[in-house]
């Protein structure tokens, strides 16, 4: 059997989707301003970038993404704010009590999310929910290969940003880690 089209998978998932986010550049200039993956591009290759990605709408408490959940896509938040959560197992020997869940962040405008699963394939590492009506753009693997072909100068761009994006979250982890062993 092959594999399920990005737009199947969204819709199953019950997001609305929009078609594919043409003209990014016009949803001014916030967008450039607010996203680390955006802030090298002109509103040309913003465009280019566009065209290979769709359009998805998330009502309020509509989740984006499950953790444990494959992926082979990402999502840049284009407006609304998205909470996002890692269930914590029970501890000791109480297996019966339930997870909880615990806050790793909320993400807003411009914020990239999944991007870890696109590359690896791997399950997704948290569950990303919507508070408020969010817009995000989603970009598929597929569509980062269409890109580069295509569209060499603005599919490397592109690489070169999610990978200063991971690079710093990795800075990020290693320096809460290296402080919380420092507290022992």
């Amino acid at each position: 059997m092959g594999a399920i089209p990005i737009e199947d998978k969204l819709q199953q998932a019950g997001l609305a989707l929009l078609g594919n986010c043409q003209k990014m550049s016009g949803r001014g200039p916030g967008l450039l301003e607010h996203s680390a993956m955006l802030e090298d591009f002109t509103p040309q290759e913003l465009d280019t970038l566009g065209e290979a990605m769709l359009l998805i709408r998330a009502q309020p408490g509509q989740v984006l993404m499950s953790e444990g959940d494959g992926g082979d896509w990402m999502l840049l938040l284009l407006s609304g704010t998205v909470d996002v959560t890692k269930a914590t197992p029970p501890t000791g020997d109480d297996t019966d009590a339930p997870e909880t869940m615990s806050r790793l962040g909320v993400a807003t405008e411009g914020a990239a999310l999944g991007e870890m699963s696109m590359f690896d394939r791997d399950v997704r590492y948290a569950t990303c929910t919507a508070i408020d009506t969010v817009e995000a753009a989603v970009l598929s693997r597929a569509a980062i290969g269409q890109l580069i072909r295509q569209h060499p100068g603005v599919g490397a761009k592109l690489m070169v940003k999610i990978t200063q994006l991971l690079a710093q979250r990795l800075r990020n982890t290693s320096n809460r880690l290296v402080k919380m062993l420092e507290k022992r």
